[in-house]
């Protein structure tokens, strides 16, 4: 007769260590070969050890007749592999009952988003074909409303037709954004300066559309509007290595509220939960605030 309670230390040893690591660096990398010989291994080896744990104790606290070392250790190696066995095989059907789940929930999502999106360009396009009616309509006389009517009418016309891809070219992106910036600084009083730089940009790379023209908003709608210094905006944007680099800067005034707790509009919220979707562990967004000036960093891997 031997112990038979230390079973579990080593089925329980033995499960771990191959859903988190030999499943991991084998099995999901489709090394089949290298997943059973190393699964059949740790198995022999706990089986080993946990006959001479079982004949050990025998000795000491049962005093029993001993038993052939072969035959526990056949019995250890067909034990544990029966319970790790059906272990696994118990937590693989539950993981894939919570896959079903995810993946039902994740079309039902995408379902409803794409009817919304088939809504949103409901209102867009009936606007956009308004907007030939209203520049017909405006005095030929009075060029600074027919101008922004036409830079309005490009902007609308990104949203409506290039927007509806997962990516975009950057280089559409950024000529999106020097029409955007234009477009509020007619907004704006003379006393704001905006500065926008970009360089660097490489050619080819591609980008989720209207992610940096969300913290261009922020920046003109929170900017500072002191009638004794300067207001101001600067915004940067270059790439290198496949990488996006962006920098986006306000000054600002300390009765105005925190971007961060606007309740309006898009807002920094939804821009990070896109991109949390849509460059996992491939972005860095932060955001600084002081007396005077509200800046926010966006780096992505575009690769």
């Amino acid at each position: 007769m031997t112990i038979e309670f230390c079973y579990l230390i080593f089925i329980t040893i033995d499960y771990y260590a191959i859903s988190n690591f030999i499943t991991p660096k084998f099995l999901i990398k489709k090394k089949y070969s290298l997943f059973v010989i190393a699964t059949v291994l740790i198995i022999l080896l706990s089986a080993y050890l946990r006959a001479l744990l079982a004949l050990q104790m025998n000795s000491i606290f049962l005093h029993s007749v001993p038993v052939d070392f072969s035959t526990v250790y056949l019995n250890s190696i067909a034990n544990i592999s029966l319970w790790v066995l059906m272990i696994t095989l118990g937590r693989m059907i539950i993981d894939s009952k919570q896959t079903e789940q995810k993946l039902a929930l994740l079309e039902k999502e995408r379902i409803k988003n794409e009817l919304d999106y088939l809504k949103a360009q409901i209102n867009p396009h009936a606007l956009f074909n308004s907007l030939n009616t209203i520049y017909g309509h405006i005095d030929k006389d009075n060029q600074i409303a027919r101008n922004t009517l036409l830079q309005f009418s490009e902007l609308l016309r990104y949203q409506l037709y290039d927007c509806g891809a997962e990516k975009v070219n950057l280089d559409k992106e950024i000529d999106y954004i020097k029409n955007y910036i234009v477009f509020q600084r007619l907004r704006k009083e003379e006393k704001l300066t905006v500065l926008f730089e970009f360089e660097n940009i490489e050619p080819g790379l591609k980008i989720a559309p209207l992610l940096l023209v969300i913290l261009i908003e922020n920046a003109f709608k929170f900017v500072s509007n002191f009638s004794d210094k300067e207001n101001k905006i600067l915004i940067k944007i270059f790439t290198k290595d496949n990488f996006l680099y962006s920098s986006f800067i306000n000054t600002r005034e300390l009765q105005y509220p925190s971007p961060t707790k606007d309740a309006n509009g898009i807002g920094i919220a939804n821009l990070k939960r896109r991109l949390a979707l849509l460059y996992p562990d491939k972005y860095e967004l932060l955001i600084n605030i002081d007396t005077d000036l509200y800046e926010t960093n966006l780096n992505i891997n575009l690769s």
